[in-house]
């Protein structure tokens, strides 16, 4: 079964055949490649044929998205009105406020 999800970053997938959640980081539409980052923070890269060929189901992002990251909750929760719900949110918080 192929994938009829079309990557988006900042977004959460999980691979059914491995249990395993990941987001979408970047996506380079020049060398057609998705980077995806796995909740235990492994960093993978795709072309558009092998996202395509994945089996997928869009998911929600988990309770604690930090996964493998040091990142201390209270650190970001102290400067943000709304709570982050992804990494992308965090990340684009902190380029505009430049903690």
């Amino acid at each position: 079964m192929a994938s009829s999800l079309h990557p988006q970053r900042g977004h959460w997938y999980k691979r059914p055949d491995l249990n395993d959640l990941f987001e979408v980081v970047a996506i380079d539409d020049d060398d057609e490649t998705i980077e995806i980052q796995y909740f235990n923070g492994e960093i993978e890269e795709l072309d558009r044929t092998s996202w395509e060929q994945l089996q997928l189901a869009a998911a929600a992002p988990p309770e604690d998205w930090t996964g493998a990251l040091e990142v201390e909750k209270y650190a970001i929760n102290d400067r943000v009105d709304d709570s982050p719900t992804s990494l992308d949110d965090a990340l684009n918080h902190l380029d505009l406020n430049k903690i």
